[in-house]
């Protein structure tokens, strides 16, 4: 499955999910199409802010059965965006090590400091005893 077609498929998951608790909370608690699709999103999201609040036994009941079916799905789609990044650096590390690989020098160049090898007349001194 391409980048694109993965992309997709986990925008068709959420956001149907987001749509129906938007849908919902606009005509359960009276709330304008904004507040109900915000209210949804930092729901699923977890952020929570408090600013909006469910007044009616019908929206509490319905928050709740929200949160059980969309943060699954929520953490689901979030964690393949991760997964689907740590996929793309993996890619572009194994492309970037491979061209790298085909540029080493034939030969290690030569250091010019006089110090690269120990000097082994030199002894450190005795620990206190």
């Amino acid at each position: 499955m391409t980048p694109a077609e993965r992309l997709l498929q986990l925008l068709i998951l959420i956001a149907p999910t987001i749509g129906v608790g938007t849908v919902f909370f606009r005509f359960v608690e009276g709330w304008s199409w904004i507040d109900a699709y915000f209210f949804s999103v930092i729901t699923l999201s977890t952020v929570g802010y408090g600013s909006l609040v469910p007044a009616t036994e019908a929206g509490k009941i319905g928050a709740t059965v929200f949160i059980f079916f969309g943060l699954g799905i929520f953490a689901y789609v979030i964690q393949q965006f991760g997964k689907m990044s740590a996929e793309k650096q993996a890619a572009h590390s194994e492309w970037l090590i491979a061209r790298l690989g085909h540029h080493k020098a034939h030969h290690e160049p030569h250091a010019d400091n006089a110090d690269t090898q120990p000097d082994h007349d030199h002894h450190p001194p005795a620990a206190n005893q």
